[in-house]
């Protein structure tokens, strides 16, 4: 699996919430390498429940900005939010508590959800926010 890679295409043009991205997507690319190169399991569920805790305080900056700037697509944005974390979280429970190796699979998953999400969602917000910060 290639690793993601941070450009201009992925920034929403708000200084604060790139830079969140930028971490997540270190985060999601130190998790797909963990996965990749057969890391230890504990090291592994370590760099998850990073990006995990990473993930769900990156949402509750954006949901505080969508309230401060009184933002329209607010409740349809959270529950997206909560929908990832939802999947990460099954993920989580089926490497902690199954037994079970992340595959290739779920690392293309959360890409997809990640990359999606930013290009879709939160291009959308980090417009509305230019216009009114």
């Amino acid at each position: 699996m290639k690793e993601l890679i941070w450009d201009d295409a992925l920034s929403v043009q708000v200084h604060e919430i790139d830079e969140d991205h930028r971490r997540l997507v270190d985060l999601f690319n130190m998790l797909n390498r963990s996965v990749t190169e057969e890391c230890a399991p504990n090291y592994i569920e370590a760099v998850l429940e990073e990006l995990i805790s990473c993930t769900i305080w990156h949402f509750r900056h954006e949901e505080r900005l969508m309230l401060k700037y009184d933002y329209a697509g607010l409740l349809e944005h959270k529950a997206e939010h909560q929908e990832l974390i939802e999947s990460a979280r099954e993920l989580q429970q089926k490497l902690l508590q199954e037994g079970k190796s992340i595959s290739s699979e779920d690392i293309e998953s959360l890409e997809h959800w990640l990359t999606g999400h930013i290009f879709g969602a939160d291009m959308e917000l980090g417009s509305y926010l230019g216009e009114v910060m």
